[in-house]
């Protein structure tokens, strides 16, 4: 049964999207079976695996209102073992759509379930927000992957979301786990990177991943060409990071 890992921070611009897709796509390579959810309504992960979101009939949000099953809405890649399932601008709808729905936050897990013995992994990416998508991807997740970019004010609001994902253990996904903190957007030339990712691992004893994603000119360019960083550059630094990552998240038993 495939395993189900959220990438989450409600803070925007720490990496998120590019974590989903490139995880994704390094998983893939690995020929692991991967499925990646773009719950986002700028749908970026969409856009970022080569898929215009535009002209699409159907997304995550027909899953998530229940008009239609999971099957109906994945897509393939332009890699193997790599499926998406699309985000469009309907899913900007959702949250209001949902407010009075029953089990409301166990939408996207009550609709998954039967799917997870197609894929090894299945990664969501959710918008930078604590609000209804991203809880419906905490209630369906076996575990969380905490992107954190190393800048200025790294930590803030980082432990808003560990105070959310522990009311969410307690109240709605008992099992659900932190897999470790990521950090991105690191640049060696700088002592600040240096000094947030020491904070972080002191703040963070043994959740923070070894692998670190370097700030890289074609990590950034990629997704405007519709392609994760392996398809567009495989041996940009930024190609390399999330290969070493996907290395190092297999290795740890996940």
């Amino acid at each position: 049964m495939g395993r189900i890992v959220t990438v989450a921070n409600q803070k925007g611009g720490v990496g998120k999207t590019t974590t989903a897709v490139n995880l994704g796509a390094s998983l893939a390579a690995a020929e692991k079976t991967t499925l990646v959810i773009d719950l986002d309504p700028q749908a970026n992960a969409t856009s970022g695996l080569g898929i215009d979101p535009r002209p699409l009939e159907l997304s995550s949000y027909d899953v998530l209102i229940g008009s239609r099953e999971p099957v109906d809405t994945i897509l393939p890649s332009s890699i193997d073992y790599l499926d998406i399932m699309p985000a469009n601008r309907d899913l900007a709808g959702a949250e209001i759509e949902l407010v009075d729905a029953q089990q409301r936050e166990k939408r996207l897990n009550q609709a998954i379930t039967a799917i997870r013995v197609q894929y090894d992994y299945i990664i969501v990416d959710c918008p930078p927000s604590l609000g209804l998508l991203t809880l419906n991807a905490l209630c369906a997740a076996d575990a969380v992957i905490v992107p954190l970019q190393c800048e200025y004010y790294a930590l803030e609001g980082l432990g808003r979301l560990m105070e959310t994902i522990s009311i969410i253990r307690k109240d709605l996904n008992p099992t659900l786990e932190v897999d470790g903190v990521l950090l991105t957007m690191y640049d060696a030339r700088t002592s600040l990177s240096d000094q947030v990712a020491q904070e972080v691992r002191e703040n963070f004893d043994g959740r923070v991943f070894q692998t670190v994603i370097p700030r890289n000119v074609r990590l950034s360019e990629s997704p405007s060409f519709g392609k994760p960083v392996l398809l567009y550059d495989a041996r940009s630094k930024g190609s390399l990071g999330y290969l070493a990552f996907a290395k190092e998240y297999l290795e740890i038993g996940h």
